[in-house]
């Protein structure tokens, strides 16, 4: 008999017209807990055994690009969820990374459909869609960073954020995002919460995840809150210790809390928990709020009167498994004590799950409490549908992803949240066809008649930071001179880029400085802060303003808040994300042709104030209509925007990295 191999057998799959099969595959809408679905969650409930009501309260991770037909981790992953009998798993994306073409990508989606025929029970997959569904993965719409949501200040942007992610999301299997980050970003020395706030003010973020939950649950997609009681005002990224969460009550309540009482009355899924402590809920040393009873049970449910789903933030993380050394499982019986239903990511599944099995059987956990999570989760998959279909159909996704009128609203929201901050009216615009490259300052030479410098910061030159930029900038001024520089480049290259910057008739900054998980880096005053320039660039930027702050304009690609170590900057542009989308922006606001209406969601220390009354309209280098040169700049630009936006490298150029 003729063996078909697996990949024929996806592209049979992928060229079966989806109307053959209509009635199989999932139908994503409104959610909604039916009659129906009632009865399959509290059945089931009355079926299960202990080892698998305890299953289910667990959430693993599945490495999206390690899934591969037939490979050893996604037999290792199957194996994994039949024996703990896992009732979610949290897909993971790395940042960096090849982007995955046509079949590939698809294949992802049939293994995820593998996995679903495979468990007894259907799985909830979750995902950490802070930006949208990763386009490097899928070939989806690009959104920048939530802070960019904040600057643009409408609430029909962040709407469309979560019926879009939710319609692309549903689209190659998952369900349940964990978004929106509900914390208010009142700390500016935050290391890990910054650009992933809506903002600093507590109505317009509380107004924001609201919309952002409105448009998600509308299209089917499950939405999660999170860190509760708040992560904003802290100084510690709790991937790396145990953050503290200092205040009083009256901050809590006007500040923190705002968020989360809204995303509950939208009708949030669930409330993620964080690994911080917060002595004025609880005074207990020993606890962060993921293990606090007084936190989670207390304020949460009692208080807030919250009844959905509450989810650890991972297990794994140190802000929590530091203050467990010697008992690693333990700290899931903590986490359930006190009210979690789903335990996220444990730092080890089988030393947890026996922990949690042991504690129902000594009766530490009651069985009513863990009917009480389980049945929680199964009304979660019943509202999804999963009880009928739990299966997406393959040859639909190109249909449903990264829809031009998507991929277009992506970057407007994106343009409209540029945010000019400073201006001393000598760099911007700039002007294309004015600038003579690589001419030394010399008589009869004047300064405008020269180079156009572009400079860019960033932790390490061979990501993808910066390319889109360059490209875009590159398009308007050919020429241009292009220098990427990273703490480990930066010694050598130093001299070269100050002679550069004096030889320049304007000189672009670009700094990415983006809020990462455990990144830790030594800042310009000697501490560690993820969201700060690492020392050696930053002492890079201090000498360029040094030297030509008048004619340096300094963009930044991410955290927001430069300023307050470099008060020196004259022009600041803010576009708050690295995200492809934001790079165009950017090179858009460089050139006047678009209005920078963006409005700070932050206050920043030494920054001068901008009227909100005032915009600055878009101009162009010969004088004519605001967007005169967007016609041409279009000519360039957009047949490529799909092709950027969805992560694609340009080619490196002898300015770049190599």
């Amino acid at each position: 008999m003729l063996r078909r191999s697996p990949l024929v057998l996806l592209i049979l799959t992928l060229l079966v017209p989806s109307g053959f099969t209509k009635g199989k595959y999932q139908e994503p809408g409104l959610l909604h807990l039916d009659r129906d679905g009632e009865e399959w969650a509290e059945e089931t409930l009355n079926k299960l055994s202990l080892e698998e009501k305890v299953g289910q309260l667990f959430m693993i991770r599945l490495r999206a690009e390690s899934l591969k037909i037939d490979s050893n981790k996604y037999l290792q992953l199957q194996n994994t969820i039949l024996k703990y009998h896992i009732g979610s798993l949290a897909m993971s994306v790395r940042p960096e990374g090849p982007f995955l073409y046509g079949r590939h990508r698809y294949e992802t989606v049939m293994l995820l459909n593998r996995l679903q025929q495979a468990a007894k029970l259907p799985l909830l997959i979750a995902a950490d869609f802070e930006r949208g569904v990763p386009a490097r993965l899928f070939g989806t719409t690009v959104f920048p960073h939530a802070m960019a949501f904040g600057a643009a200040g409408n609430l029909a942007y962040a709407e469309d954020f979560g019926r879009i992610t939710a319609q692309e999301a549903r689209a190659i299997g998952v369900h349940w995002n964990l978004f929106p980050v509900a914390d208010v970003n009142c700390n500016p020395a935050n290391p890990i919460i910054n650009t992933r706030s809506f903002g600093e003010d507590p109505q317009q973020v509380g107004d924001l995840v609201a919309a952002y939950i409105r448009g998600a649950r509308a299209n089917g997609m499950l939405t999660t809150a999170k860190h509760f009681p708040g992560h904003g005002n802290t100084a510690t990224d709790s991937h790396l210790g145990v953050a503290r969460v200092d205040g009083n009550p009256e901050h809590l309540r006007s500040v923190d809390l705002p968020p989360f009482r809204k995303a509950i009355a939208a009708g949030v899924d669930a409330v993620m928990t964080a690994h911080v402590r917060a002595p004025m809920l609880d005074p207990d040393p020993n606890h962060v709020a993921t293990v606090s009873p007084a936190i989670i049970t207390g304020l949460l449910k009692d208080q807030l009167g919250f009844e959905g789903i509450v989810m650890t933030d991972a297990l794994d993380m140190a802000g929590l498994s530091r203050l467990y050394p010697a008992h690693v499982g333990r700290a899931a019986v903590d986490a359930f004590k006190a009210g979690n239903d789903v335990l996220t990511l444990p730092a080890d599944l089988d030393a947890s799950y026996r922990a949690i099995l042991g504690a129902v059987r000594s009766g530490e956990i009651t069985q009513r409490q863990v009917d009480y999570s389980v049945l929680k989760i199964l009304r979660a998959k019943a509202s999804l549908g999963l009880h009928k279909r739990r299966l997406v159909d393959i040859g639909a996704i190109a249909t449903l992803v990264g829809k031009p009128e998507n991929v277009a609203l992506g970057q407007q929201i994106s343009d409209d949240a540029v945010t000019l901050v400073r201006d001393n009216g000598k760099v911007l615009p700039l002007r294309p066809g004015r600038y003579i490259t690589n001419v030394p300052p010399r008589e009869g030479v004047a300064p405008a008649d020269r180079a156009v410098l572009v400079i860019i910061l960033s932790d390490n030159v061979r990501t993808k930071d910066g390319r889109v930029l360059e490209h875009q900038i590159r398009a308007r001024v050919p020429r241009v001179n292009v220098i990427y520089v990273d703490p480990r480049s930066e010694p050598s290259r130093s001299d070269d880029v100050l002679k550069a910057v004096d030889r320049s008739a304007a000189v672009v900054v670009a700094v990415y400085v983006v809020p990462s998980a455990a990144r830790a880096v030594k800042a310009v005053h000697g501490l560690e802060n993820s969201v700060s320039l690492p020392e050696l660039n930053g002492a890079l930027l201090g000498e360029i303003l040094v030297r030509a702050a008048e004619r340096t304009a300094v963009l930044a690609m991410g955290n927001p808040y430069l300023t307050e170590d470099f008060p020196a900057i004259q022009t600041y542009i803010c576009a708050y994300s690295n995200a492809t989308v934001s790079e165009i922006s950017a090179a858009k606001a460089l050139f006047g042709e678009i209005p920078l209406h963006g409005h700070l969601p932050v206050n920043l220390p030494n920054a001068a104030a901008r009227s909100r009354e005032k915009e600055r309209l878009a101009q162009v280098a010969n004088g004519s209509s605001p967007h005169g040169h967007s016609a041409a700049a279009s000519r360039l630009v957009i047949p490529g925007l799909l092709r950027w936006q969805h992560g694609l490298s340009p080619t490196r150029t002898a300015s770049g990295p190599f």
